[in-house]
């Protein structure tokens, strides 16, 4: 085992859950970190729809800590990004492209990438849209940890530079998600911020089976969804559920809907959190479907593929319960090996081990590449 590491992130949020996804793969993450020795530094922006929304203001495993701009960021924690063993800066960070410019002026150890929005942030280059990461930005990194595996990684090294591309898919917290006992509440249930790009799967694998199913009972769970939705009767709204509340949400559901956001779709080998939090709990999924997938949570053995409203009304009405339940236990054993904070972080650790001599001295970045150079040279590939 590797000795302990001293590592500081710099994410988006770890504090709040409000509206991201972000925060529960953090927590995941790290708690696998801390329960391994190492010692972690998250630092965070400190925003205002964030402050007001914190459920975990204080981790107990790992130091949190605020900055309100760049400079502030490297000026009060120059000495622990210095000395760091890795500083690893994750996506959707505010005023990003000056926050990695920043903190690779002082030259850490090892300064890694984790992008929690792989396919999003591919897509937003191929359109010239450099929210929160630089193109040229890319190769600075020693790695580009990736939400997303398979052909994504390929792309990462080949079209957009990045000198190393590994894989770090989303995890769960394997001592906080379990199945409670609670009796079924719903019938199918979904747990997910509103999306436009997800809104029509949701409307045709949830919304149109309510509608044909008028005896049973279904909920979604989640912020910012526009009152303009005509949900049917038989269909729960809750505004906000808190990862504390995420088991017993799960529990009460006979089945659970997983919906994947366009972008993921489109480049494959892009896992939800809320995949592995549902196994965890047990409870059988039904998902949309997507290249990869089966590679996860094999198809009819561990996950119900639904590509259609029938699928999900043959599912709800036609599935018998031991396939139901053994279907339920197949993707638990597989998540629970495979897939908690705690096999994530020693693939991180493990990661960042070869990173010491295998690479060489950091570079500057390449010269920016125009966007419809970009567009050319990557849009054909990822079709």
């Amino acid at each position: 085992m590797t000795r302990p590491l001293d590592m500081v992130f710099i994410g988006l949020s770890l504090s709040s859950s409000w509206g991201n996804g972000h925060a529960t793969t953090f927590r995941a993450l790290i708690r696998g970190l801390h329960a391994q020795g190492h010692r972690v530094l998250f630092l965070e922006r400190d925003v205002p729809w964030y402050a007001s929304q914190r459920d975990l203001p204080d981790p107990e495993f790992c130091r949190l800590a605020y900055y309100s701009s760049a400079d502030e960021l490297t000026e009060k924690f120059e000495a622990a990004i210095a000395s760091a063993d890795a500083v690893i800066i994750g996506s959707y960070v505010p005023d990003g492209v000056a926050v990695i410019e920043a903190v690779a002026a002082l030259s850490p150890k090892r300064l890694c990438f984790y992008d929690i929005d792989t396919p999003v942030t591919l897509a937003k280059f191929d359109r010239g849209d450099e929210e929160y990461l630089a193109l040229e930005q890319i190769p600075i990194f020693d790695a580009y940890f990736s939400f997303s595996g398979g052909e994504v990684l390929t792309r990462l090294e080949r079209d957009y530079g990045a000198r190393r591309a590994i894989d770090l898919y989303c995890s769960v917290d394997a001592e906080r998600y379990s199945n409670t006992g609670e009796g079924y509440e719903w019938d199918l249930g979904y747990l997910g911020t509103y999306s436009p790009d997800r809104q029509p799967t949701l409307e045709r694998l949830l919304v149109e089976p309510a509608r044909a199913l008028p005896h049973l009972r279904f909920v979604v769970a989640g912020p910012q969804y526009p009152d303009t939705i005509d949900w049917p009767a038989n269909v729960e709204r809750i505004e906000h559920l808190p990862p504390q509340d995420h088991p017993s949400f799960y529990s009460s559901q006979r089945f659970t809907l997983n919906v994947t956001r366009a972008d993921m779709i489109a480049a494959g080998w892009s896992p939800s959190v809320r995949l592995f939090e549902a196994a965890a709990c047990g409870t059988p999924i039904i998902s949309d479907d997507w290249r990869g997938l089966s590679e996860l949570l094999p198809e009819g053995e561990a996950i119900c593929i639904a590509r259609d409203t029938d699928d999900v009304v043959a599912a709800l009405t036609a599935m018998e319960e031991q396939h139901r339940v053994a279907m339920s236990r197949a993707a638990h054993a597989r998540v629970m090996q495979s897939h908690t904070g705690s096999a994530r972080a020693l693939h991180l650790v493990s990661a960042l081990d070869r990173l010491a001599d295998d690479l060489p001295a950091r570079t500057k970045a390449p010269e920016r590449i125009q966007p419809e150079d970009r567009g050319e040279r990557n849009v054909a590939k990822s079709a």
